[in-house]
């Protein structure tokens, strides 16, 4: 496991001082990732309990699934999606290669078993599930790691970093390990994607002709992170919080991209200041998609003002942009997120936190792909790998390799 580095030359309340708020995010009401004092970072602003979240839950099953979770860095993310409080989780064990985090991790989920890394949590046979939290670098070789030890794996976006080469290599462990795989995509539990994920596969928009996502996310400074991964990071190598906006309501895919890039006033988005020798601030992809519209997906960390995790679509027969519209009144069904179990919130990053935890618990459960599977989560994320490498060469279209699970 690789969490963040804590000796990182950057200024964490650097960040947290220029950080705007993530519009319209539901948040967790734990106050643990920055004091009154900081802004927090974007996704994770504390909020109140909602408390009916979980007004007509049922549940599917008594048996607890013994989970790890891997991971406490800057934005304790491990502890974040309530894991801990869900009534068919039992936490066994943590980890975090820094002993003070992990001892903070293991003491907010009520866990007393620890580990001094991910290598050796995944020997431990009681341990049925991972949740992975580490460095996005390491999320490839992580998850094979979890799957090769025989359990379960959900990591935190994205799914790998940089490599189409993993990209194969990630598919081929979860296809041959026959366990659950899920990618913990936000906006993929997003009210406003949830709404159009639940029209669109009833026919409600028809087929789709055009969609827009948007991740805008201002790192004058970066997040502190391990080795300083996040310095003059490529914006297109993060780009599923914005691709989300078609791929998660329609499960299709990206087949070719055009994309485009921005050079950054910003001194760690210059070449000769990021490992990356990325130029980029800003990176604005065109997709055609596989049922043949068009996407337009864009992330920036440079760009101050509006932030968060948002995006619209347009169909034939109407469009989504906050609320549906249409020429048509079809039956639409219940477009309200599902509720919650007793003790699980819909937490940060627009009140995604606990649906996804439910949703990766409720497949291993039920033996059923969950949403995010390795298919869509690989399509989410290498659609920006090569939207990058389209970047550097002023826009080139280029094919995307394409994975169905």
């Amino acid at each position: 496991m690789k969490p963040t580095d804590p000796q990182s030359p950057l200024s964490r309340r650097h960040f947290f001082q220029r950080s705007g708020a993530l519009v319209g995010a539901a948040t967790v009401g734990w106050q643990g990732v920055a004091s009154a004092a900081e802004k927090v970072i974007p996704g994770f602003e504390p909020t109140a309990d909602d408390p009916n979240a979980s007004q007509g839950w049922q549940p599917i099953s008594d048996r607890k699934i013994r989970v790890g979770l891997v991971g406490y860095g800057v934005c304790k993310f491990s502890a974040q999606f309530f894991f801990q409080n869900h009534p068919n989780v039992e936490v066994v064990a943590v980890s975090d290669l820094i002993p003070e985090r992990c001892a903070e991790l293991a003491k907010v989920t009520g866990c007393a078993k620890t580990y001094p890394s991910l290598e050796e949590l995944v020997k431990d046979d009681k341990i049925e599930a991972v949740f992975v939290c580490t460095d996005a670098p390491h999320h490839a070789q992580h998850c094979i790691a979890v799957l090769q030890h025989g359990k379960h794996v959900a990591v935190a976006v994205p799914a790998v970093f940089s490599s189409l080469e993993d990209a194969e290599r990630v598919f081929e462990a979860v296809k041959k390990s026959g366990l659950t795989y899920m990618m913990f995509e936000t906006s993929a539990f997003h009210e406003d994607l949830f709404a159009m994920r639940q029209i669109y596969h009833v026919g409600g928009f028809g087929k789709l002709l055009y969609s827009e996502g948007e991740y805008y996310h201002y790192m004058e400074q970066p997040i502190d992170s391990y080795k300083g991964w996040r310095i003059g990071l490529p914006p297109q190598f993060y780009p599923t919080h914005s691709n989300a906006y078609h791929l998660c309501v329609t499960g299709g895919s990206f087949t070719e991209v055009s994309c485009l890039g921005m050079p950054s006033v910003i001194e760690h988005l210059k070449p000769a200041n990021n490992s990356y020798k990325n130029p980029f601030g800003t990176e604005i992809a065109l997709f055609r998609t596989s049922e043949g519209g068009m996407a337009r997906m864009a992330v920036s960390w440079d760009t101050p003002g509006l932030e968060g995790e948002m995006g619209r679509i347009r169909g034939q027969l109407g469009s989504f942009n906050g609320q549906f519209a249409g020429s048509q009144k079809p039956k639409l069904p219940s477009t309200k997120r599902p509720p919650l179990p007793p003790g699980v919130q819909p937490g940060s990053h627009g009140g995604s936190h606990g649906h996804l935890t439910n949703e990766f618990i409720s497949a291993i459960l039920q033996n059923r792909k969950p949403l995010v599977d390795v298919g869509m989560a690989l399509n989410l994320t290498v659609a920006g790998i090569v939207a990058h490498q389209s970047a550097l060469k002023d826009g080139e279209l280029m094919k995307i390799p394409q994975f169905k699970w």
